[in-house]
């Protein structure tokens, strides 16, 4: 078969490129009808999840070596939730998914990479990678990081970072110790990985293999086993095949594995940042779909089977030594897609029938269908005169008492407001926290609300305070919460006119998110609207503000407002 390479390694019309090439060390072997197979690696030292991908690359690379083709790696850029959370830093988190998935696109289209090789683990960074694969439509495969173990034990279960905030809130109240509350800073991240919990990070790696992108079994193995190592080799060989047998990544990315990898986040209860990101990777497929209407139907399907910290105490490890998404697939069965294509080469029920487990079942993390945590999936789509356009919410993390719950708004134009009140005990049983101009584009960016919600959980607010926004949260949320409200604020969506003391009705089981205040006051408080701004720091915020879509349409960049734009100029 032809490369792509070719264009630029063939032939006497190439000695320039290949000249180019072999000024760094590579060999006329290397270079000649070997495919070219890009390694996107986003490692660096900022990251805990990402600080060992040099040491994946490295088996990586001699898989590709091993199965005939050559490997070329390049540096991606990759931001920390963890270290970005609660200041500016969170305000380009989801905005910095558009720079990756932008860069590996211009490294693989500038270089005519044959196929490609993604390497992350982190929030961002995984969906990143996965529109990326989808915007190009070459051979792709993932491999991640792998998450980090549990930490000493706290409140009950093997601490991890959000064990820290949550002692925050005790240590202000005086339910634990300094010496307890410090001592969390050297226990709880004993070593690197994505973090222990299923936030966003662990939850993409699901998503991966359910979308049939990664190999089966590879996404729970834990950063410091050598497994994750022997994946990295396999991944190598795997995406050399792909090449030959000429198989782009949307031969993969179809609509029924979007569904399955719906049905996964249902069954696992999976952070509510991958409708966000789903609806993103299907954008950039060209997928006709509806992402959250999927989300919606699919609720009412798919029982919810595996459950894990936040929702358990149960840590990343525990829940790959259960079997991982390997056995939550095999125990939906039926309800998968199972004849989707996959990059093993066979379909996703040949690698499910095929697949060899390591360890023996735990049915306390990982159930059957016969017997589910929840008839109904994890993740609920809300609608109602608070979200015309939807909102999320996370009924798997949710304490079966508070999935109903009616409330006084006590209301924030900014994250950091909504901390201070909570902090400062100005937050009480039955209010509802509502933090608004948190939006794609009135954040800018988004950000989440971990913070808020660990502080009600410090403060003991969890079973007794909600909290509602137009931007998002961390996958290790739980409490009664509800996010992506859209229209956001700065849009002049229905939150923006909420007053303190209004009531609010927050029902995930029926879906619903109401302000019970009735239209015409509703639209008498628009007539006087003036909308919150913020400053933005000039460069690439200012783009993202302008131009980002809202989030039912998975907030990503919106093109048809950059022609727009273009067209008026």
């Amino acid at each position: 078969m032809k490369y792509r390479s070719e264009d630029i390694l063939k032939g006497e019309n190439s000695v320039f490129y290949r000249s180019l090439f072999k000024s760094m060390g590579y060999t006329d072997y290397e270079l000649n009808g070997r495919p070219l197979i890009g390694i996107a690696n986003s490692w660096n030292t900022l990251i805990p999840g990402h600080v060992n991908l040099n040491n994946v690359a490295e088996f990586v690379k001699k898989g590709i070596y091993s199965a005939g083709g050559t490997a070329v790696e390049f540096g991606v850029p990759a931001a920390c939730d963890g270290i970005a959370q609660g200041h500016e830093g969170m305000n380009y988190i989801l905005p910095s998914r558009e720079i990756i998935c932008d860069s590996v696109e211009c490294m693989a289209r500038a270089h005519k990479l044959d196929g490609l090789v993604l390497l992350a683990s982190c929030d961002k960074i995984v969906p990143a990678m996965l529109m990326a694969a989808a915007r190009l439509d070459i051979p792709a495969v993932m491999v991640h990081g792998g998450p980090m173990l549990g930490g000493t034990e706290f409140d009950g279960r093997k601490s991890d970072l959000t064990s820290i905030e949550e002692a925050r809130g005790m240590y202000v109240q005086g339910k634990i110790s300094k010496d307890q509350f410090v001592s969390l800073e050297n226990t709880a991240c004993p070593g690197c990985g994505s973090c222990s919990f299923l936030g966003t990070a662990n939850t993409m790696s699901c998503v991966t293999e359910a979308l049939g992108l990664s190999l089966p079994g590879e996404a729970l193995v834990p950063a410091v086993y050598a497994e994750r190592l022997r994946y990295a080799f396999l991944s190598g060989r795997a995406v050399c095949a792909l090449v030959e047998g000429n198989t782009g990544a949307r031969k993969i990315l179809v609509k029924e594995a979007v569904k399955n990898a719906i049905k996964i986040v249902m069954a696992i209860s999976g952070s509510t940042n991958a409708v966000l990101h789903l609806c993103a990777v299907a954008n950039e497929a060209g997928l006709d779909m509806n992402v959250i209407e999927e989300f919606e139907s699919l609720n009412k399907t798919t029982p919810q089977i595996a459950r894990v910290n936040p929702a358990a105490p149960w840590d990343m490890e525990a829940f790959h030594r259960a079997g991982g998404i390997p056995r939550v697939m095999g125990m939906l069965g039926d309800l998968l897609d199972l004849g989707v294509p996959t990059c093993t080469g066979r379909t996703l029920g040949e690698n499910i029938a095929s697949y060899t487990f390591s360890y023996p079942e735990n049915p306390e993390i990982i159930k059957t269908r016969k017997d589910p945590f929840s008839a109904t999936g994890g993740i609920a789509v809300l609608h109602g005169n608070l979200a015309p356009n939807t909102a999320i919410s996370k009924p798997g993390a949710i304490d079966p008492a508070l999935r109903r719950f009616s409330g006084k708004a006590r209301v924030f134009n900014s994250e950091e407001e909504a901390e201070e009140a909570i902090l400062g005990g100005n937050i009480r049983g039955g209010d509802v926290v509502v933090i608004r101009y948190e939006g794609p584009k009135g954040g800018p960016g988004m950000r989440e609300m971990f913070k808020a919600m660990k502080y009600i959980y410090g403060m003991g607010l969890h079973k007794s305070v909600a909290l509602i926004t137009d931007g998002r949260f961390s996958g290790t949320n739980n409490g009664c919460f509800a996010g992506h409200i859209s229209p956001e604020a700065a849009e002049g969506g229905p939150l923006a006119i909420v007053e303190d003391g209004d009531g609010i009705d927050i029902d995930v089981i029926e879906g619903t998110l109401n302000l019970n205040v009735s239209d015409e006051e509703i639209k008498r408080r628009f007539s006087g609207w003036v909308k919150v701004t913020k400053t933005i720091p000039r460069g690439y915020l200012e783009l993202y503000s302008a131009v980002a879509s809202s989030a039912d349409k998975g907030a990503v960049i919106d093109r048809r407002l950059l022609l727009a734009r273009k067209e008026n100029a």
